[in-house]
């Protein structure tokens, strides 16, 4: 259980050689070692003796673990105070990026899509209905609250359904969003998220015309990719491999970047989607699970396998992608990275569920092709299941002070503060987590959820776990890893 030991930082010992800064600590294995972490997830992995006695002020100062403490900032004594001025430092920088929200602005350009994938997270049409399009009119009402971000950088995706399959609205969008730039000045990029079937010559041109990335799905070799993401034809696979190719091609390899979900098929085969990400010369993989949302929940894939056994493929799929980096091959699991930057760097990541306060709409949000604003990809599609908490407003009838200083999103971000939230202000674990209302909402209907109870909760903190561990035995991890997150 971990311990919040504030209180000594206020409260010590006049005979005390040190004062304590806040520190919390949890068991890390079975082997009597704990982790110990400050307020910005500087941490250290020290023996039970140690621990009782630095929370008991009885540490020497010749002890080994006295100076490691001290300049880690969980210390101040008679020699020095500078550690609260950098631990002052290190809490502004990591909290920083609030000031400059939101980044990333994603458009909901249809709803059709000529795949019917059963873990899909969103609800989809057929390609022949244009009516789940989104119209000229809600594109440019919705880019009038892009440019209201105060982000001196904006990130335009576009989503779908099959985003392709209204190409002409993306020209429009980019064209316009190009435009208002000249007087906004703001650091723009736009990302096609695509699953490439329909990928034909045209898109390619503007892609390149445009400097607009793309991004799009790869669950592995053939047969699971095709079992997946079925479409007519049953040549997924061979089509998103040949649009990766063409893509490369005209926009450079770098360009193109792809994304996996986990299904019950892919559970056996976490060494085979790895080496199919190597065969096509991606230089790294996210291995993620999947989310309890939209036709994952209607098809019963989300309940088809245990958090317990995500963990285990996942962790079978580090330990094969360390291997492979001692061979020589240059791979990166993004989100190990994205943790390691927390817990390696006094730098914030921008990834939603790792941020505290939660990310949504401040570090994303959603523009659906009905005008309909989300505080998250994960909101809307909450929303398709028939539950609109998250939706924030309307770009037709909503100002951008309504959607942004509205109760819907407002109420949800105060909660998710995990400094002050039950279950995660004592958890040794909290600088290096995030907050997920959404999840917790949909899971357990309450934003803030019991953290005893909670998938999110014993999945991150196995991760933690698992990634200190392997650092702990080994250097040449921990140099892997610092690698990693100073590239995250």
């Amino acid at each position: 259980m971990a311990k919040f030991r504030e209180a000594e930082a206020f409260d010590s010992s006049a005979n005390a050689a040190y004062t304590m800064l806040p520190w919390r600590f949890t068991a890390l294995d079975g082997n009597d070692r704990y982790v110990a972490t400050n307020l910005v997830g500087e941490h250290l992995v020290l023996d039970r003796e140690t621990i009782g006695k630095f929370a008991r002020q009885e540490l020497a100062p010749a002890d080994p673990a006295y100076d490691e403490l001290k300049a880690r900032h969980f210390l101040i004594d008679d020699d020095t105070n500078v550690a609260v001025d950098l631990l002052a430092l290190k809490v502004r920088t990591k909290l920083a990026p609030l000031a400059n929200f939101t980044a990333l602005h994603i458009f909901v350009v249809t709803l059709r899509c000529e795949h019917s994938c059963p873990y899909c997270q969103v609800s989809r049409a057929n390609n022949d209905r244009g009516e789940f399009d989104m119209s000229r009119e809600t594109a440019l009402k919705s880019l009038d609250l892009v440019f209201r971000s105060p982000s001196p950088a904006l990130k335009i995706e576009f989503q779908g359904g099959e985003s392709l399959l209204n190409l002409p609205l993306i020209k429009l969008i980019v064209e316009e969003a190009k435009r208002r730039n000249e007087t906004a000045r703001r650091e723009l990029a736009f990302v096609v998220a695509t699953n490439l079937a329909v990928l034909d010559d045209e898109a390619l041109t503007f892609c390149k015309a445009e400097n607009i990335l793309v991004s799009t799905s790869l669950d592995g070799p053939a047969g699971l990719h095709n079992a997946n993401r079925p479409r007519p034809g049953r040549d997924s696979h061979e089509r998103a491999v040949d649009g990766i190719h063409r893509a490369r091609g005209v926009l450079g390899h770098y360009n193109v970047g792809a994304l996996m979900t986990t299904t019950s098929a892919s559970l056996n085969q976490v060494k085979a989607i790895i080496d199919e990400y190597l065969r096509l010369d991606f230089g790294g993989i996210f291995l993620r699970p999947l989310s309890p949302y939209g036709f994952a929940i209607k098809t019963k894939s989300y309940a088809a396998y245990s958090r317990e056994r995500w963990l285990e493929f996942y962790f079978e799929g580090l330990d094969y992608i360390i291997s492979l980096n001692r061979q020589g091959f240059d791979f990166i699991e993004h989100y190990a990275a994205m943790v390691l930057k927390k817990m390696l760097t006094p730098l914030q990541t921008s990834y939603v569920d790792l941020m505290s306060p939660a990310g949504i709409g401040i570090a994303a949000i959603v523009y659906n092709y009905d005008g309909t604003v989300y505080a998250s990809d994960e909101s809307r599609m909450l929303a398709e299941m028939g539950d609109q908490t998250f939706a924030l407003g309307n770009v037709h009838r909503d100002s951008f002070e309504d959607i942004m200083l509205g109760d819907a999103l407002l109420e949800p971000l105060t909660q998710s503060f995990a400094g002050s939230v039950p279950g995660c202000s004592s958890c040794a674990f909290e600088p290096w987590c995030g907050a997920d209302p959404v999840f917790h909402h949909a899971t357990q209907g309450d934003p803030v959820g019991k953290k005893p109870l909670s998938a999110f909760c014993t999945r991150s903190m196995a991760l933690f776990r698992g990634l200190i561990t392997r650092m702990e035995a080994d250097d040449d991890v921990r140099a892997l890893f610092e690698k990693w997150a100073n590239r995250a």
